[in-house]
């Protein structure tokens, strides 16, 4: 005969545990060996008044916004929905089954409020690059850095021109992100990053930069820069930029020295692509910071208007002279000085000339096919440091740093198609940082989980 439903009914007392329910092989098992919040409230006090009624705790929300991230819920509306359904994010959340998940606004308060003055996502991430090193996934050996432009939350409709007046003051006074962005103008990887205007200018994000530079239709968006471990893909240092090329390289360099200052991690090497290669990038890296540039140079120096290349010139390192097709040398000096001179001038450049008389006096062979410089002068102002980046380019060791250089573009179609991060939600530079920093800290932390096996549990 057919079954009746059954009538369900009120127990007085269940006996429930939620660890029974969460299976072994769940992420969040893996990634809860990892996460150390043991410092969060240490580092939060001062920002919370002493008197007061208590405030939610700032690890539930922090454990909130992990599993967010590492699983590629964008929304906290829908995140708050999410915990409250499932029993594994209650279980990492250590909410339990009677535990109430706090409204979504609440996140919007912290993060613009205790969370950005403490810069705790910040200290969130930096704690996961820790506990890799600690777990052996660092290394000193070989790192590599990219940028990958995310979409910001602004479009053009709602934009100015890059020569239109706009009164971004007053602007100010109501927009958060507008305030941001006129506290970064003078910031190396954000307005004094470039001169050249924008062609628009987004009046509710303005920092986000106007590109093309995805071979389709335009739009607003920032850079995400990532410094990683070339052994294992850790992200070592994540940081926000405008999404030009020189923002991208003044990143790259603070995130060098910050990885130096905060983990005392001093790369070998370093792979990149020609967009790093520029002369004052590879100066920088050989002479001051003692790296190998595993990148291609970036050479301008093709000519198209009958003057000679660079690749013409021939160096004698002896003699420290250049000589020209023509068999004429470019000297720096053609006198002796009774003090020894760097040769570098006020530009940074290092001159290599020719002689007047060398260059009015061509043979009539070559005079046909070239023309001389008019100003008979070969400026460098990294020589060494481009022909060694030439140098390693032809090794074999240059060759698996390329290979391995694919790892920072893996880890960006990761942070795009597993985790959701394609668009910005927050605006503004502090906006995208807090993003970026999230993204990164779920990044390592599923790193972790996926390299360091869960140890088996000891027989009775």
């Amino acid at each position: 005969m057919m079954g009746e439903p059954t009538v369900m009914q009120e127990a007085l007392f269940y006996e429930f545990s939620i660890e029974r329910h969460v299976p072994a092989d769940h992420l969040l098992r893996s990634i809860d060996r990892f996460v150390d919040l043991s410092g969060l409230r240490s580092h939060l006090r001062p920002f919370y008044s002493e008197i007061g009624r208590p405030s939610i705790d700032p690890e539930l929300m922090i454990r909130m916004l992990i599993v967010g991230y590492c699983f590629g819920i964008r929304s906290e509306r829908r995140l708050c929905e999410e915990v409250h359904l499932n029993l594994a994010y209650r279980w990492f959340c250590r909410l339990g089954l009677e535990g109430d998940v706090p409204d979504h606004s609440t996140f919007s308060k912290n993060r613009h409020g205790r969370f950005r003055d403490s810069d705790l996502l910040r200290e969130l991430f930096e704690t996961t690059v820790r506990r890799c090193i600690e777990e052996g996934l660092g290394g000193n050996e070989g790192f590599a850095v990219d940028a990958s432009l995310i979409r910001a939350d602004a479009n053009k409709q709602r934009s100015a021109e890059g020569s239109e007046q706009v009164d971004w003051e007053t602007m100010a006074a109501t927009r958060r992100s507008v305030q941001e962005y006129l506290d970064t103008l003078d910031d190396a990887a954000w307005g004094a990053a470039s001169e050249v205007k924008p062609k628009f200018i987004s009046r509710s994000d303005p920092a986000a930069q106007w590109t093309g530079a995805m071979k389709g239709h335009a739009f607003f968006a920032y850079a995400t820069n990532y410094l990683i471990d070339l052994d294992h893909a850790v992200i070592v240092d994540v940081e926000a930029s405008r999404a030009i090329r020189q923002a991208e390289v003044g990143a790259a360099r603070t995130m060098i020295d910050r990885a130096q200052d905060r983990f005392g991690l001093y790369p070998e090497r370093l792979a990149a692509d020609s967009a790093y290669g520029s002369a004052e990038m590879l100066g920088w890296l050989v002479h001051e910071r003692g790296i190998e540039p595993h990148i291609p140079v970036f050479d301008k120096s093709e000519r198209r208007d009958g003057t000679f290349e660079r690749a013409e010139f021939s160096y004698d390192r002896e003699r420290d002279l250049y000589t020209c097709p023509g068999g004429k040398e470019l000297r720096q000096y053609r006198r002796r000085f009774a003090s020894p001179r760097d040769g570098v001038d006020d530009e940074g450049f290092m001159r290599y000339r020719a002689s007047k008389l060398d260059c009015d006096v061509w043979p009539s062979s070559l005079d046909a096919v070239r023309t001389v410089q008019p100003a008979r002068s070969y400026a460098l102002s990294t020589r060494g440091a481009r022909d060694m980046a030439r140098d390693i380019a032809a090794t074999d060791a240059y060759v698996t740093s390329r290979r391995e250089r694919k790892k920072v573009e893996m880890l960006f179609a990761h942070l795009k198609r597993i985790l959701k991060l394609d668009r910005l939600r927050l605006r503004g530079p502090n906006g995208a940082r807090d993003e970026f920093h999230l993204a990164a800290t779920a990044q390592n932390l599923r790193k972790l989980a996926k390299l360091i096996p869960v140890p088996m549990p000891k027989p009775a």
